[in-house]
């Protein structure tokens, strides 16, 4: 086996592998030799069918397993040898479009390798966490979000008129053309007024109605409703209305904090102010993160993969698109040709990937079957009741696996920079918080 080099030009590489006829027909006498012991055919007993007899009925297909594994086996040694790391995998191409059995195999070989990091000076890296300390103001704002949520509605008194944010209990049909429609009715339905629950202008039609009274409410069906049959069409609702409801806060007592699994009212704010602060730790770590990232990009200067920058910069460009056009499920739609900002985006993200790999794998960080069990089960309570198919479709999805591997890695790094880096901490208050992860999302 020859390899020779035929470009050597930033982290581009090429090589031209030559396979010599010799070599491929002791490998297939090797596999027809290994093979032998094993083989039945009539008129011999096994094992000893002749070797010549055995080259003639497998040595084609044998002969194409050879190609491939010496194929494999040099570039395998090739990369060993050199220490090249391709950012993708190599493209292979076989020489010659005469090629015929007996003759030596050339195969070009080019990939572009990844480049040599040196870990930046962690130690010098100074940053600012910003702490924050739920105030009483916080707590009693998110246990009044609480007692929302546990609101009951009370029966106004007869006669009264339903206004936004009542619940109105009623029988409604509906109709297109004046056929009901399956999904169109329903007895008895507790409808709160400006919750969104139906389509849009639905609601709105029912505020001023009274007990008794039989409301005609026409709306129309929107382009992409989810039900195919009814998208676009109008519709026309005769609802009778049996009740109207005010709606009733709850008390900040000990019986609201029952509901949320709390023993006594001081108990609920104790866990409330530990769970804003946890939130506010959250926040305030999301921000020292984009903070580390900006001064890593500044302190660090590598060549690029172009092939990855590109790939990374129609990803932006594509998810881009479909943030624009939210209507759009599918993904067969014209591409997206990323700009000037997508690629300068690109170049930052796949520079500061590549740090944080390397980084994760000279200092031996690693994510633990038990951290991501853990992920696993984070994502599968997004699926009441299909858990079990979750689980499932991880374990048979490579891709899906490192999807979440990735992240938890990156987190790790972080965290072991972190720890190395010259962090103090600053007395904030949320609003400041509040700004700083807005900020965020501008840039």
């Amino acid at each position: 086996m020859q390899v020779t080099e035929t470009l050597n030009e930033g982290l581009k590489r090429g090589y031209q592998i030559t396979i010599t006829a010799g070599e491929l027909d002791a490998k297939v006498n090797e596999k027809l030799t290994e093979a032998q012991p094993g083989i039945e055919m009539k008129g011999f007993r096994k094992g000893k069918v002749p070797m010549a007899l055995l080259r003639k009925q497998f040595g084609s297909r044998l002969l194409g397993e050879a190609m491939q594994e010496a194929v494999d086996g040099a570039m395998s040694s090739h990369l060993e040898e050199t220490g090249d790391r391709p950012a993708l995998q190599p493209e292979l191409k076989m020489e010659g479009e005469d090629w015929k059995e007996g003759d030596d195999i050339v195969v070009s070989m080019s990939y572009e390798k990844l480049p040599e990091i040196e870990q930046p000076d962690l130690k010098g890296v100074s940053l600012e966490k910003l702490v924050v300390t739920a105030d009483d103001e916080a707590v009693e704002e998110a246990l009044n979000g609480l007692a929302e949520q546990a609101k009951s509605f009370k029966a106004r008194r007869k006669g009264s008129k339903a206004k936004d944010g009542d619940q109105v209990v009623m029988d409604f049909v509906g109709r297109i053309d004046g056929e009901p429609f399956e999904g169109g009715a329903a007895e008895d339905f507790p409808l709160e007024l400006g919750s969104g629950q139906f389509i849009p202008g639905f609601e709105e039609q029912l505020v001023g109605v009274k007990v008794d009274e039989e409301k005609i409410v026409t709306v129309s069906f929107p382009a992409e409703y989810q039900a195919a049959h009814l998208a676009g069409k109008e519709a026309e609702f005769t609802c009778t209305i049996k009740e109207i409801k005010a709606p009733a806060p709850a008390e900040l007592d000990d019986e609201l904090a029952k509901q949320f699994g709390s023993e006594s009212l001081d108990a609920l704010k104790g866990q409330v102010k530990e769970r804003l602060e946890a939130e506010y730790a959250g926040a305030a770590r999301a921000v020292m993160k984009r903070a580390l990232l900006d001064k890593l990009d500044d302190l660090v200067s590598f060549d690029l993969p172009p092939t990855l920058v590109e790939a990374e910069a129609k990803q932006i460009a594509h998810q881009l698109w479909h943030e624009e056009h939210p209507e759009v499920e599918g993904h067969d739609h014209a591409p997206a040709e990323p700009t000037e900002e997508h690629h300068k985006l690109a170049a930052r993200r796949v520079k500061l990937g590549l740090l944080l790999a390397e980084l994760g794998q000279k200092n031996e960080i690693q994510v633990t079957d038990a951290e991501m069990t853990q992920a696993v089960l984070s994502q599968a309570r997004q699926y009441p009741g299909k858990e079990r198919e979750f689980f499932e479709f991880i374990q048979q999805n490579q891709q899906v696996q490192q999807q979440l591997r990735a992240p938890l890695f990156e987190d790790k790094v972080v965290d072991y920079i972190f720890e190395l880096a010259d962090v103090t901490e600053v007395a904030s208050d949320k609003d400041k918080l509040k700004e700083a992860v807005e900020a965020l999302d501008e840039e």
